[in-house]
């Protein structure tokens, strides 16, 4: 196991389908579903994928870049397909890394209900991660996807106040809204129905983290590193959908850097980023927040990338 992100556990195994434990796993789940619709889905790798792809390019605006449109019918659908999988590759490893946070946070909870809460949302994440499993053929490994290292970074922390703040007050609060956008946009219904299903979850996991942070005395070193932190993901955010123009290129070939910026134009990426950093702003202004929001926009973390500068 990488050491490094021991409790994200990016690399944890699977077990073999025929293993026992598959069984006792399988019929938690179906209990902790209760009467839910999504029973028969609820056990990780059990079925065979649905196929991709699960959005279509207006979701990732492609149907405004040229080199798409002029694409034959098989290349677009292999960009989109690429495009689908890294959005559900990524859900696979959040809520993966999920089951990690909240096992972490039992262990430095303060009160006996805080405890019960953070063992109630290790459930939430397990169960999201089996559903998840369903819909994605083969999850490939973190490689190079640069918000995955960074959250598998920012779980190690020792320090509650910054995962508090980072993690459940600003991704889990962003969380929410991405969800809520691929459920709404997901053409296929059982996933946005899944997808769906998981927005009450992700909102009680955001409020008790509000809830806790509201109660805490920042110090001097955490709001430091909260700024440090959030800078570092907020530049990923102010490079626009970096993932699609990849996507672009494992189908067409390599792009010129003119193509390049061509394409984060007809992506319209300013207005793309402008949306999510005010959508994060919004979470970050807090009352006991107010120094490193101040900072962060002196830095002008909160301005999106012109084209140019997103290559």
């Amino acid at each position: 196991m990488n050491i490094q992100h021991k409790t994200a556990g990016f690399d944890l195994p699977h077990l073999q389908k025929q293993d026992k434990l598959h069984r006792l796993l399988s019929s938690t789940l179906l209990k902790k579903g209760g009467d839910g619709e999504n029973k028969e889905t609820n056990s990780p790798c059990s079925l065979p994928p649905a196929p991709c792809p699960y959005w279509d390019a207006t979701h990732f605006n492609l149907h405004n870049v040229k080199i798409f449109t002029d694409a034959t019918a098989n290349e677009q659908a292999e960009i989109l397909q690429l495009c689908s999988c890294g959005l559900l590759e990524e859900s696979y490893f959040i809520e993966k890394a999920g089951m990690g946070y909240m096992a972490k946070m039992v262990l430095l909870a303060e009160t006996t209900e805080e405890r019960m809460l953070y063992a109630l949302f290790c459930g939430d994440e397990a169960s999201h991660f089996a559903q998840i499993s369903q819909f994605l053929p083969t999850p490939e490994p973190v490689g190079n996807n640069f918000f995955l290292r960074f959250l598998g970074d920012l779980i190690e922390s020792e320090d509650k106040t910054v995962l508090l703040f980072v993690l459940q007050v600003v991704l889990e609060g962003w969380g929410l809204s991405h969800y809520r956008s691929l459920a709404k946009d997901c053409i296929n219904a059982d996933l946005s129905l899944m997808l769906h299903s998981f927005l009450q979850d992700e909102s009680r996991h955001h409020a008790t983290g509000v809830t806790l942070f509201d109660r805490i005395d920042v110090t001097q070193s955490s709001q430091q590193t909260i700024i440090e932190t959030l800078a570092s993901f907020l530049q990923m955010v102010q490079v626009g959908p970096q993932s699609v123009v990849t996507a672009i290129e494992k189908v067409k070939g390599d792009l010129s850097r003119q193509q390049k910026v061509k394409i984060f134009a007809q992506l319209d990426t300013e207005t793309h980023s402008g949306s999510r950093l005010k959508l994060l702003r919004s979470l970050m202004s807090h009352s006991h927040a107010e120094i490193i929001l101040q900072q962060l926009q002196e830095q002008k973390s909160f301005h999106p990338f012109p084209p140019h500068k997103c290559v």
